[in-house]
C-alpha cells in the first residue's frame, strides 16, 4: 500500500494522469491525498472532479481557494474571472452531483501523522484546534445555511484570530487561514496581497512556518497553495505545490508506512495559462 501527498492540480487533469501512471498508482491498493486548488485554470477541471469522484474513497481531497470558488460561482455570489476554467463543471449535466461532492470536502485533515492544509496555519492554534476550526466551517459548508454563507466568505478581515469573534468572522478567519494564508506577522496578522516567493516577505511580515514560536512548529504539515515558494521539504514542513498550471510541475511525496517521506516524484506540465494572467 503507497500513501501520496499531492500538490495542486487547478484542473491539469492530464499531468494528473501522467503523475498516476508513473507512481503505478492502483486505487485498490494506494491512497491519495490532495491538498486543495483541485479545479481552475486548468483545461480539465470537469475531467479531474468526475475522476476523483469515482476514486472513492482512494483519494482525499482537501478545498482550496479555487474549490471554494467554484462554489461562490455556482450559487452566484461571485463572478467568473476571466481566466476561469469552471464553465464546463457549471454546464454539465451532472452539475449538481459535482458542486455537491465538493461541498463534502474538509478544509484540513491529520492522516499518518501530517496535518494537510491548503495553505496555512496560524500560530496560535495547535493541530487539535486547527481541525477542530475547520470541521467547524466544514459542517457548515455542509449544511443547508452553507450556499448562504459564500456571501460573507470572501474579505480580508478580521485579520488575524480571537476566540470570541462573532461566527460569521470566526469562519471567515479559519477559511482564510487555512485556504489563502502565506504570509502573516509575528502576532498572527494576516497579509494577502503578496504573492511572492518566502524571500520576499512584506515589510513587518514572514511566511507563516517561520513565525517563532508557533504551536504548530512540532506537527509535520504539508500544504500547497504557494506556487512561488515551490518545492520545500524541512523537518516537520512539506509545500508541493510546484506551479502545474503555470508549467511547472504535478509534485506527489511519498510516504513510508512510518510517516517519513521516502521519495518526491514529479512530472512535467505544460503551460495552460501565463503567471500573472
Amino acid at each position: 500500500m503507497a500513501l501520496y501527498l499531492i500538490g495542486d492540480v487547478q484542473g491539469c487533469d492530464g499531468p494528473f494522469e501522467r503523475l498516476l501512471q508513473t507512481v503505478d498508482f492502483s486505487p485498490s491498493r494506494d491512497t491519495l491525498y490532495l491538498l486543495g486548488d483541485v479545479v481552475n485554470r486548468g483545461p480539465g477541471s470537469l475531467a479531474m472532479l468526475r475522476r476523483l469522484m469515482a476514486l472513492g474513497d482512494s483519494a482525499h481531497c482537501l478545498l482550496g481557494n479555487h474549490d471554494l470558488h467554484l462554489l461562490a460561482v455556482a450559487h452566484g455570489v461571485r463572478r467568473a474571472h476571466r481566466n476561469d476554467t469552471l464553465a464546463p463543471i457549471l454546464q454539465a449535466p451532472d452539475r449538481e452531483a459535482l458542486l455537491h461532492w465538493v461541498r463534502q470536502r474538509p478544509l484540513a485533515l491529520q492522516r499518518h501523522g501530517w496535518l494537510l492544509v491548503h495553505a496555512g496555519v496560524l500560530p496560535q492554534w495547535s493541530a487539535e484546534q486547527t481541525l477542530a476550526l475547520a470541521q467547524e466551517v466544514s459542517q457548515m459548508l455542509r449544511g443547508r445555511d452553507g450556499p448562504q454563507w459564500l456571501q460573507q466568505m470572501y474579505g480580508n478581515q478580521p485579520d488575524h484570530w480571537r476566540d470570541d469573534w462573532p461566527e460569521a468572522d470566526r469562519w471567515r478567519v479559519v477559511v482564510n487561514a487555512l485556504t489563502r494564508l502565506r504570509f502573516c506577522s509575528a502576532s498572527g496578522v494576516m497579509e494577502f496581497a503578496t504573492k511572492d516567493s518566502a524571500e520576499a516577505p512584506p515589510a513587518g511580515f514572514m511566511p507563516w512556518f517561520d513565525v517563532p514560536g508557533r504551536r504548530t512548529a512540532h506537527t509535520p504539515i504539508a500544504f500547497g497553495h504557494w506556487s512561488t515558494l515551490g518545492l520545500l521539504q524541512r523537518p516537520h514542513l512539506l509545500a508541493l505545490d510546484t506551479g502545474c498550471v503555470w508549467g511547472g510541475c504535478l509534485s506527489a511525496a511519498c510516504l513510508s508506512p512510518d510517516g517519513s517521506v521516502s521519495d518526491i516524484v514529479q512530472v512535467r506540465c505544460p503551460q495552460a495559462q501565463a503567471p500573472g494572467q
